[in-house]
């Protein structure tokens, strides 16, 4: 089977590849993946939209704790938790790498999960909780739909504005072959997807983009270069931003 290159098979890449959703794909070639980066926002748009179907669907007078809880766990499970899986590997490394980037790659790679990891895992997911439900009790649903879209931009930027650190890995091809139109198409999509939140959660997505820039500026100092788990790792940091900003907008 030939690899198909329009649009809608790099449409159907991103989603295979940022969610649990099942889509068929076929052969798969490196700059498909590449393409396929123009279209992250777009998954991010559908996974907040799930999050506000959840939220129409939950009982009104619900604990908003308990309907940042359903929010977060219908988000890692539509996921696969794969960024979840990023964020712990990231913070091993950081924290014990020592300084020494082939140790720190070494760490990241390991599938075990360390104190540094666990604790980043804890207080990202209790940080989501908190805003989530905070929006959904202030009737703010706007900031669980702008998120996703927001940190799945973010990764592009990362994708295509950083090197690679490894010689090989998930993420390699689609660093080599995503290119600044690929990037520009998902800002396009960021900026429709703000404009549909409302203009006021401007800075909430400049906070998530900011925290996604210093976890990838850090690893890059001490990794020179990013990795897969890098971009998971943003996409977390990136939502849990905006989430808590726009609770505050």
């Amino acid at each position: 089977m030939t690899a198909v290159t329009t649009p809608l098979a790099s449409l159907r890449l991103a989603f295979a590849f940022l969610t649990r959703i099942p889509v068929p794909i076929g052969t798969v070639s490196p700059p498909q993946l590449g393409a396929a980066v123009a279209f992250f926002p777009l998954v991010g748009a559908v996974l907040g939209g799930l999050q506000l179907l959840a939220l129409l669907l939950l009982p009104d007078d619900l604990d908003p704790a308990l309907i940042g809880v359903v929010l977060v766990a219908l988000g890692a499970a539509v996921t696969g938790a794969l960024h979840l899986d990023g964020l712990a590997d990231v913070f091993d490394g950081l924290g014990g790498g020592r300084g020494d980037s082939r140790r720190m790659l070494e760490i990241m790679r390991d599938p075990r999960i360390g104190a540094h990891g666990a604790t980043a895992l804890v207080l990202v997911l209790l940080a989501k909780v908190y805003a989530s439900g905070g929006l959904a009790a202030r009737g703010l649903p706007a900031g669980l739909f702008l998120a996703p879209v927001c940190a799945r931009l973010a990764a592009a930027v990362l994708i295509r504005g950083f090197p690679y650190a490894r010689a090989e890995g998930a993420g390699r091809s689609f660093r080599d072959h995503a290119h600044w139109q690929h990037v520009a198409i998902a800002a396009g999509t960021t900026l429709i997807a703000i404009f549909a939140a409302g203009w006021q959660l401007v800075a909430a997505a400049a906070f998530g983009f900011a925290l996604a820039a210093v976890v990838a500026f850090w690893v890059h100092w001490r990794a020179r270069g990013l990795t897969g788990d890098v971009y998971g790792a943003a996409i977390e940091l990136c939502e849990v931003g905006v989430l808590i900003a726009a609770r505050f907008c």
